[in-house]
């Protein structure tokens, strides 16, 4: 459609001719007429100028030359490019995740010739950060660097009453650092598979033997008997390194991603022995395979159960035990044997506000203070007295000594274990939680011992 400027030449002679006829019928002024012959001309050109406008206008859309409009758009939106690719790195900031938290335990311990009390104290820094893809694969690099002071009041037991309790470590030690590879793999019926391959310094424990309500003891239950499997953790049969984690490899296979019912194939090899300090570390690893299946497994509620077995060949003679004879702060001295076993890790969701769990270890070779475990309890929500945040923890342990322990004279008895908690959580980022716990027949032997405890944990 013309413009309303390629319109104005055209009509104007028009008009001026519709102006000029009264003055047809006389001769025109030599003055008026000049004029109206500049005029003329002015048109004339006015509308050559118009025409040629028009035509570089079309040579321009035919040939693709833009406008400088166009220009300028187009060199704004490179600009924007620009920025957008500068602000990239910050961009990968998003996808980290840094946890970070002081756990402060005061403990006093009576009974079974145990008179004392001590306070501990741990932290805990834990960055997550995006490890690129690989094809398919995504990656991940994770780190965990952790500080403590003070060893726990009661160690005449089995299992120790505060799991929290790190050594004199005041400087930060690096207890993690592992990359896992997530490979996403077509299921049957529509199913989201995945292959997850994990190398570097691990704690075996994040990845076998878990548990919804029995595995952070710094939240949940103190007593190391109840924080994972008593044969693998407090009988030593995992043998990780100095500082909880071990050079290892863990090979998985997860099927059912999409639709919240999992079952989880996976298979670890770890450094045992001297190897789990980086030390000869491929040398006859720690072993373990699980098979795990979660999701609503009862009534609609959330559960997971677990059934693993492990073997370590660098496993110590936990009866005839002679560690670092040459002075040199490595338990690379011991009686090294053969250690192997199967357990069991339950957690269920039986009601709105009630979970229940339960472990059990049984050895099937080797030299061990206690050869059975067996440790059950539960949690209820704050939800029951208006307190939506809080939980309170009950559970129970029966650790039975080995034959050869028993035949060394140490005691015979099982040593059962008590443990109550109460978590308080103020805020989000504080809870206070008080404890007792009741050891009888301490490490197989008549003694008795009650603890009394208070943790704080502060979080981020």
């Amino acid at each position: 459609m013309p413009s309303a400027f390629a319109l104005r030449p055209r009509v104007l002679p028009w008009l001026l001719s519709l102006a000029a006829l009264p003055a047809l019928a006389q001769p025109l002024d030599p003055e008026v007429a000049r004029l109206l012959q500049d005029m003329q001309a002015r048109l004339d050109r006015l509308e050559a100028r118009n025409a040629e406008l028009e035509r570089r206008l079309a040579e321009a859309a035919n040939t693709g030359r833009e406008a400088p409009l166009q220009a300028r758009v187009e060199g704004l939106a490179h600009e924007l490019e620009a920025l957008r690719q500068k602000s990239a790195p910050l961009d990968k900031l998003r996808d980290i995740q840094v946890g970070a938290s002081l756990t402060m335990v005061a403990q006093r311990a009576r009974g079974g010739g145990v008179h004392a009390s001590e306070l501990t104290s741990r932290g805990d820094l834990e960055v997550e950060l995006p490890g690129g893809a690989i094809g398919d694969a995504q990656g991940r690099l994770f780190a965990h660097l952790r500080a403590g002071d003070g060893g726990g009041v009661v160690n005449n037991a089995f299992a120790t009453s505060n799991a929290t309790a790190f050594g004199n470590e005041p400087r930060p030690v690096l207890m993690q650092a592992w990359y896992q590879l997530d490979l996403p793999m077509g299921g049957s019926g529509g199913q989201q598979d995945q292959l997850e391959l994990t190398v570097g310094k691990i704690d075996p424990f994040v990845f076998f033997d878990g548990n919804a309500l029995a595995a952070d003891e710094s939240e949940d239950f103190l007593n190391l008997a109840f924080v994972h499997n008593p044969l693998l953790d407090a009988g030593g049969d995992v043998g990780v390194g100095a500082h909880g984690a071990s050079p290892g490899l863990r090979l998985a296979y997860v099927h059912g991603l999409s639709d919240g019912h999992r079952l989880t194939a996976s298979l670890g090899m770890f450094g045992a022995g001297p190897g789990a300090d980086f030390q000869d570390s491929f040398n006859r690893p720690f072993t373990i395979a699980q098979l795990e299946y979660a999701g609503k497994t009862w009534n609609g509620r959330e559960g997971a159960y677990r059934l693993y077995a492990w073997n370590n060949s660098r496993a110590n003679d936990q009866v005839n035990l002679t560690l670092d004879t040459d002075g040199d702060g490595i338990a690379d001295q011991g009686v090294r044997e053969r250690h192997a076993g199967w357990g069991l890790s339950l957690d269920q969701q039986v009601g709105e506000q009630v979970g229940l769990f339960a472990r059990y270890g049984h050895s099937t070779r080797g030299v061990l203070a206690f050869d059975r475990g067996l440790t059950l309890g539960g949690q209820l929500s704050g939800d029951l007295w208006g307190r939506a945040d809080d939980r309170l923890g009950l559970a129970i342990g029966s650790l039975r000594p080995g034959s050869a322990y028993k035949s060394a004279g140490n005691g015979s008895q099982r040593e059962r274990i008590y443990e109550l908690f109460y978590a308080w959580r103020p805020n989000d980022y504080l809870q206070l939680s008080p404890s007792v716990q009741y050891i009888s027949h301490a490490a197989g032997g008549q003694g008795n011992v009650t603890v009394w405890g208070l943790r704080a944990k502060a979080s981020y």
